[in-house]
């Protein structure tokens, strides 16, 4: 078996902005098989610098045996130049190609992909709401509904958690009260005035008398806040029963990050903007994190991401694999979580609850009761749909 040619989709979500733009790669073999890859960079900038890297790097696939996923993945770091100490564009567009030829073997084989990377650990995945700062929103929503008061982020909780999930997660500190829009991004660093702390503080207190004292809170800096203020707030809210305390500072430095951890008594997350085994390898070694969030679809892709969970194991830190994109996404994360012992939880964004984005999938893939079930489709268990080719921004590369 030999890959013929890779088509490259710039999806478009018929009530998103062009900057939330998943690009999705599918790679075709002269068998008659295809898989299909992400590069998770639907939000912020970069998404097509995403697109032309995967047209960059199809070159090295083509002609090449699919089933070679180890070797092609060291191809596509090593061949490249830049793809040694590479950053985010890089890594995510060899992400997508690398799902994309774990769905090709998972299908060759007629096997889900958990079964590539040891087998199944569990039926279930237990997961979260995330993101009720932007609202827990209805299927057919077509956009964010941002929270202000302490009353609307205890609401959302309360429907998140009607609808059986027992774990949420909140950026408390993102949206401003008072010019109801979200805060620029040096606005939370440096010592938080007291308006702000009380503010966050104030709605995690509402949050937590909503759902009472069994639901676990996740609480969200998005890596606004750095080390004094992250650790501020975090100080601030430790007699809330906090589950973990996500991106206190963004993880450029691990230093940060640990010096967070030292004086706070909250277990640290952080990840989802840490690439491949090597740049997690030194918050593992000072346990700057204890929860790792790696972006499935770019972090190395399904290959690098077991390995990424397999060096956390052996420093006790468990894992949510963080899911930033299309449902293809979402496919390949359930499938590294069933597999690996580390589990902790997974990340049910707003986003992928509504239907402008599961309508992307050909398979709809929603959890029952806050837990999703393992697929059992060969490969990664889920392709784009119709509707997603047909408005997709399409190029090919033979």
């Amino acid at each position: 078996m030999k890959v013929t040619s890779i088509d490259i989709f710039a999806l478009k979500p018929r009530y998103v902005a062009h900057t939330m733009r998943g690009i999705v790669c599918r790679i075709n073999t002269d068998e008659g098989l295809y898989g299909y890859g992400e590069a998770a960079l639907s939000y912020g900038k970069g998404s097509m610098a995403g697109f032309h890297m995967i047209k960059e790097l199809a070159p090295l696939i083509i002609g090449q045996d699919p089933m070679r996923t180890e070797y092609l993945w060291e191809s596509m770091l090593k061949n490249t130049f830049w793809g040694v100490s590479g950053g985010a564009v890089f890594y995510a567009a060899m992400s997508a190609i690398d799902i994309a030829l774990m769905d090709i073997k998972g299908k060759a084989l007629g096997v889900p992909c958990y079964q590539l990377l040891g087998g199944k650990q569990r039926d279930s995945l237990r997961a979260y709401a995330s993101q009720l700062q932007l609202g827990w929103m209805n299927d057919d929503d077509q956009g964010f509904k941002l929270q202000f008061t302490p009353e609307d982020y205890a609401r959302e909780a309360e429907k998140a958690v009607k609808e059986g999930y027992t774990a949420i997660k909140t950026d408390f500190l993102a949206v401003d009260g008072k010019t109801k829009t979200v805060r620029p991004f040096d606005a939370l660093t440096g010592i938080l005035d007291q308006e702000t702390l009380r503010m966050g503080v104030e709605r995690l207190r509402a949050t937590r008398e909503a759902v009472g004292p069994d639901v676990d809170i996740i609480v969200e800096n998005h890596g606004n806040t750095d080390a004094i203020s992250g650790t501020q707030f975090g100080r601030a809210i430790e007699t809330y029963n906090v589950y973990y305390y996500e991106e206190a500072t963004n993880p450029l430095n691990p230093t940060t990050s640990k010096s967070v951890s030292n004086k706070v008594k909250i277990p640290i997350a952080n990840g989802e903007r840490i690439f491949t085994r090597w740049k997690y390898l030194p918050f593992m070694l000072d346990d700057s994190i204890q929860v790792i969030q790696p972006e499935i679809s770019n972090c190395g892709g399904l290959t690098e991401c077991k390995k990424i969970c397999d060096l956390a194991h052996i420093f006790d830190a468990a894992v949510q694999v963080h899911v930033c994109g299309s449902p293809i996404s979402l496919a390949a994360a359930l499938q590294v979580e069933a597999a690996i012992p580390n589990f902790l939880i997974h990340e049910h964004h707003v986003m992928n609850k509504m239907l402008f984005i599961r309508e992307l999938g050909m398979y709809d893939m929603a959890p029952v009761n806050g837990s999703f079930i393992v697929p059992e489709r060969p490969g990664i268990g889920q392709e784009l749909s119709d509707y997603a080719i047909k408005t997709a921004y399409c190029e090919t590369v033979k």
